[in-house]
């Protein structure tokens, strides 16, 4: 039998087929390595913008021959803010007198302000030393929420006291059924659960944008409209949200609190001038601090995120100047805390003589 053998011409075909698929092979093999390739050049952009590892502050002022006056005043800030509103604490829990709700929330407020001016102030306070202001990714995170967190209970705290002095003076006979002790313990829960949540949708709101390794922050604190403003992404939304969740409460709270005065004002008419003198001497006092704190708060966060030069001055009225005024005025205005203050020294002075006895 006669073995046939493949001619010269179909070897040379089968030879271009076998080559035509190997370059074929290697042409996919090619295309599918570029596509890898150009897949990992289009993720590098987002792994670059949320990279960001830490913040770099301007601070207040960025004149180093201010740098130690403007650091030995707010120094001094803070003492007399730790002090006034220990004291504070201190006269309310041991004077049995002080156990009633306007004091029980009086209370609340001088904690609210110690936690508030803790979370900004030491940081603040150090950076005035230091050249570089750098505070970590976490950090930021941290002071964002916890400053939200207890600036918005105080908002919430201030407003439960004006509704305790309308019930006070414009409700005296049921007084003590409207502010029994179970009501005050829930007003104080809503307060703070309301500030958790606040918080906690503000600085999601924030920290889920990301910001291409754009680090300094005009401020010397994590606040929401510096930190949005180095987003590299569309804040409009987040803006709208923020003017909701910060302006609109600060706005609404204040409302409520001028309708109760006006309507306290109103009921003053009809009392002797010893009562309204002491009623708008207690009022007043609240009302100030609540102007101090509100219009500055409604200034700033009643708007998207645009800047003015005076946004870092004006804030400082509610990060620093209204937790340092509320215990001088709760205390210099208010005869019942000076009393209790004056028992408590002249009990504290008697153990002593009783000791060296």
């Amino acid at each position: 039998m006669e073995i046939p053998f493949p001619s010269q011409k179909s070897l040379l075909i089968q030879e271009d087929l076998r080559l035509s698929k190997s370059m074929s092979w290697d042409q996919t093999q090619d295309g599918q390595r570029n596509q890898r390739h150009q897949t990992s050049i289009t993720w590098v952009p987002t792994e670059v913008a949320n990279n960001v590892t830490e913040f770099i502050f301007l601070g207040l002022s960025q004149d180093h021959r201010m740098q130690l006056m403007v650091f030995a005043l707010f120094l001094l800030f803070y003492i007399v803010i730790m002090v006034g509103n220990l004291l504070i604490l201190l006269t309310v829990f041991s004077d049995p007198r002080l156990h009633t709700p306007m004091y029980f929330f009086l209370s609340n407020l001088s904690f609210v302000d110690i936690a508030y001016v803790s979370a900004t102030t030491p940081k603040m306070i150090t950076d005035f030393i230091y050249e570089k202001k750098t505070i970590s990714y976490w950090g930021c995170v941290t002071q964002m929420f916890t400053f939200h967190f207890f600036g918005c209970a105080e908002i919430f705290v201030l407003t439960v006291m004006a509704f305790d002095r309308y019930a006070a003076i414009c409700q005296p006979l049921r007084y003590t059924t409207i502010m029994s002790a179970n009501v005050c313990i829930v007003l104080a829960s809503l307060s703070w659960l309301g500030a958790l949540g606040h918080s906690f949708v503000q600085t999601f709101l924030t920290f889920q944008l990301p910001f291409c390794n754009n680090q300094v922050i005009d401020h010397y604190v994590c606040d929401v409209h510096p930190v949005l403003k180095l987003a590299c992404a569309d804040t409009t939304l987040v803006n709208m949200l923020v003017v909701v969740n910060s302006g609109l409460i600060a706005l609404g709270c204040f409302l409520i609190l001028l309708a109760s005065y006006t309507v306290i004002l109103f009921s003053l008419r009809k009392r002797s001038s010893e009562s309204r003198r002491k009623a708008l001497s207690t009022c007043g006092s609240h009302f100030t601090v609540v102007t101090f704190f509100f219009v500055p708060c409604i200034f700033i966060y009643l708007r998207p995120s645009t800047t003015f030069p005076l946004d870092k001055a004006v804030s400082v009225f509610y990060t620093t100047i209204t937790p340092m005024l509320n215990p001088l005025i709760y205390t210099l205005r208010n005869e019942d805390v000076k009393n209790a203050m004056k028992w408590i020294w002249s009990h504290k002075v008697s153990l002593k003589e009783k000791q060296k006895g």
